[in-house]
């Protein structure tokens, strides 16, 4: 009957959604399902038990990035933190061999390949439901000149970077949701009020890709 923040803040969560993907890894359920349906997990009574368990350790970068430009191709999808996203495929699947070009015309910053930007997110985010923005296309300095093309200014910011590679989508996926549900908490930041940026090289395999994940933080209050 308690409310899901002041559970969340109560146990150190530093975020809802930190707290929601945790509850969900443990019990199945996110929190809102619970409180709806009125689901309960029990367990056997315990006569002794002892669980020493530490967090992956996770390699990361902070690094301060100047004001940038994206310019590339966006669209309204639905919030989904497993599997490909279909919406995101269509999308891709969108982008005419014109605006491939353009694109890499404008392109003068690293990575110097296309980039996946989530921002605008429904209330719904921490329970997987509503929508985002999603943009797919380069890191630029320069201004967009071309009308079939879209472009967002990315403020100066600090900006967590996580490097990881294996399986895909799967590997960039769980690096997501460990950064929210173990860095975040850990750590002296909280999330900035920006897009959320990251990349994948692609190859011939899915089964060991290389891909980061740019979040962009701030100290906490």
């Amino acid at each position: 009957g308690a409310k899901v923040t002041d559970i969340a803040y109560e146990y150190g969560y530093q975020s809802i959604e930190g707290f929601s993907r945790a509850f969900r890894e443990w019990s199945g359920f996110l929190p809102s399902e619970v409180a709806k349906n009125k689901i309960q997990k029990s367990f056997p009574k315990f006569t002794f038990f002892i669980d020493v368990k530490g967090g992956i350790s996770m390699e990361f970068k902070i690094e301060k990035k100047e004001k940038f430009n994206i310019v590339g191709v966006s669209k309204r999808v639905p919030i989904q933190f497993e599997g490909e996203n279909n919406a995101i495929i269509e999308l891709a699947q969108s982008i005419t061999r014109q605006q491939r070009d353009e694109m890499h015309r404008l392109a003068d910053l690293y990575p110097h390949q296309v980039l996946n930007v989530s921002y605008d997110f429904d209330d719904g985010f921490l329970e997987e439901k509503g929508y985002l923005t999603h943009m797919i296309g380069f890191a630029t300095t320069k201004k967009n000149t071309f009308d079939d093309l879209e472009q967002i200014s990315i403020e100066e910011s600090l900006w967590a970077i996580f490097p990881n590679q294996g399986p895909f989508p799967a590997t960039l996926q769980e690096t997501h949701a460990k950064i929210y549900s173990e860095w975040l908490p850990s750590s002296d930041y909280e999330v900035a009020d920006l897009p959320g940026i990251s990349f994948t090289k692609y190859n011939n395999s899915s089964e060991n890709v290389y891909s980061e994940i740019w979040m962009p933080i701030k100290g906490k209050n």
